[in-house]
């Protein structure tokens, strides 16, 4: 009955039976002829035809669901096998959105890469909520996040945290009447902002300002119409967009205010065109994990990987 799944599989990922022929260098009627030999050994159908794109029927559902979950046994198997090689051989892939991908991860796993030349180790760049998906379907390994996903699907440990801190245009004028309120980017860098004597900014004044917000479904952007909602008013959004690093470039261009984690301030170059302000309440605060499936078969490599980087780790 699953012979032949990678056929049926790959259609799916298409939505199309041309483009799912393309990628397997196969001819169309041919792959066609594959498929359904495998709905007659099913007895029914597993796609509904009459749909552009195609689309799978309740029974093609099920069955697709059954390939992804012997496609992960097989995975896990094989990296079972690898293990034996004392890391020699194996895998690992990591996921992580456009800052963690381009800031943090690279020179982690370059040290790690370099203890173990052998591990053939990938970076995949994708937003949260995808990530999130690759994750639970096994695809990567580990994702480096600071959102708070749903720990009866996953487990995680903390390598650090991070606040939020406004981002502001110098040329806006609201500015003259706060210099007292301004914090410095090696206070940033350093962490002395968050000393209890180094005061927070009413966030409120700034409420007849523009504002730059990520999306929100992003953490960030999240967090921040949370904060605005602590300190009772609505921001005027200018721009919604969805990565922290767009927001901040955007914000040095003078158009409109952001909130933004003092991990890429720190890491980004000094910027004469912005001021930050230190903010407070309940949600400027968050956490950063490394997450990985519950339950999976932990290779070699990923314990090796959470006992010698992520459990000695503080960002």
């Amino acid at each position: 009955m699953f012979q032949g799944m990678e056929y049926v599989y790959e259609v799916y990922k298409e939505r199309s039976f041309s483009k799912a022929a393309a990628k397997l260098y196969i001819s169309q009627p041919s792959l066609s002829a594959n498929i359904k030999r495998v709905e007659k050994k099913v007895g029914y159908p597993l796609f509904d035809r009459s749909t552009k794109p195609l689309e799978l029927t309740e029974c093609g559902k099920q069955y697709i669901k059954a390939v992804q979950q012997i496609m992960s046994a097989t995975t896990e198997f094989e990296t079972y096998i690898n293990d034996f090689g004392g890391l020699r051989t194996g895998s690992l892939h990591f996921g992580g959105s456009n800052f963690f991908s381009s800031w943090v991860l690279p020179p982690m796993i370059a040290g790690f890469s370099t203890k173990y030349p052998d591990l053939q180790i990938s970076l995949t760049e994708a937003k949260s909520r995808e990530l999130v998906k690759m994750l639970r379907d096994s695809q990567i390994d580990f994702i480096l996040d600071n959102k708070e996903l749903d720990l009866t699907t996953f487990d995680r440990h903390q390598v650090g945290k991070e606040d939020l801190v406004l981002v502001v245009p110098k040329s806006f004028s609201i500015n003259k009447k706060l210099q007292d309120f301004q914090i410095s980017m090696e206070s940033i860098r350093n962490g002395s902002f968050r000393r209890s004597d180094v005061p927070a900014v009413d966030l409120a004044l700034f409420q007849e300002e523009p504002f730059i917000l990520l999306h929100s479904f992003n953490d960030t952007g999240n967090r921040a119409r949370l904060i605005c909602q602590e300190y009772g008013f609505k921001p005027r959004i200018a721009w919604e967009l969805d990565q922290q690093l767009t927001a901040y470039n955007v914000a040095s261009s003078g158009l409109g205010i952001a909130f933004t984690g003092e991990l890429l301030i720190s890491r980004a170059t000094p910027d004469p065109n912005l001021v930050y302000y230190k903010l407070s309440g309940e949600n400027t605060t968050r956490n950063i994990y490394f997450y990985w499936k519950k339950g999976r078969y932990l290779s070699q490599a990923m314990q090796v990987f959470l006992e010698t980087v992520v459990h000695t780790l503080h960002l």
